[in-house]
């Protein structure tokens, strides 16, 4: 038996020697997994059931923000267009076209469609635009499930790359 600084030098020897044989596999390992592809996970997801007042509660917030953006676009448009000399040009040709020569009440756009008429219609489309919508969403996800109960749903498969 060696004595207890030999055995001890003997052990640490061992020790590094394994340590050091086992690094360069390693390495070589890691250089072999450089060039191999991954293997992609996936997993398929089923979407069998759609909560209808989930589904109703979007619909109404998406249809809210709609409607406040068809107004916002309706106004500008509008704006647009009365700035530019439009109505005026309008006034001109239909003045030129019925306007008799002692005629003392001139034709004027404006007194039949003004912005106020405008945005009141736009409004009033809005609005119903966001029941429309609300409903035909909430009637949508119905549909959906009761296609998803004979049919099994939508699968869908998510890939990782």
């Amino acid at each position: 038996m060696p004595e207890p600084e030999l055995r001890d030098t003997l052990r640490n020897q061992r020790v590094g020697a394994g340590a050091e044989a086992v690094g360069p596999d390693a390495q070589q390992a890691a250089k072999h997994k450089v060039g191999v592809a991954r293997r992609t996970r996936k997993a398929r997801l089923r979407l069998s059931r759609l909560d209808p007042w989930s589904v109703m509660k979007t619909s109404f917030l998406f249809s809210i923000a709609a409607g406040i953006m068809l107004v916002a676009a309706v106004y500008s448009l509008w704006t647009v267009l009365s700035t530019s000399g439009l109505f005026e040009s309008v006034n001109e040709i239909v003045r030129s076209v019925v306007s008799t020569p002692g005629d003392t009440t001139p034709f004027r756009l404006q007194e039949y469609i003004n912005t106020q008429k405008v945005m009141g219609v736009t409004a009033l489309i809005a609005c119903v635009d966001v029941v429309i919508f609300t409903a035909l969403a909430t009637l949508g996800s119905f549909l959906y499930n009761l296609a998803a109960t004979m049919l099994g749903g939508l699968e869908i498969t998510l890939a990782e790359d």
